[in-house]
Order: structure tokens, then sequence, then C-alpha cells
């Protein structure tokens, strides 16, 4: 799947699994720099979700108090 088409709570489960895998340990250095950088652009699509969402609250509580 697309990164950009990635829901929040897709990547947030997938963050989720990478950081149990981190937490194992049992990988190479390579796999864990690899799934560092996975969980990195998780968190990234994580928090444009959260961002945009907090815009659009504030938008809809902005119009509703000019009302």
């Amino acid at each position: 799947m697309a990164e950009e088409s990635l829901g929040y709570e897709e990547a947030r489960d997938e963050l989720i699994e990478v950081v149990r895998a981190l937490e194992q340990g049992g990988i190479t250095l390579e796999e864990s720099l690899a799934l560092w950088e996975r969980g990195e652009r998780l968190a990234q699509i994580c928090q444009d979700w959260l961002d945009g969402a907090r815009k659009r609250l504030d938008a809809v509580l902005a119009e509703r108090d000019d009302s």
C-alpha cells in the first residue's frame, strides 16, 4: 500500500508492529535501521493526520463562534 493512502489507524497499527519488532531484537543492524526508518515515516504520517484533524476541528469551532 502506498504511504500516501495509509489511513491514520493503518499507519498507527503498522508503527506499533515496527516498535514491537525493534523491541524484541534478534535482527541485524541493517534490518533494525530499515525498521527505524519505516517507523519514522509512519510516525510522520500519523502526525500529518493528527495535524489535519486539528485544523479541521479548529475551522469548525471558529465557524461556530462566528455564527
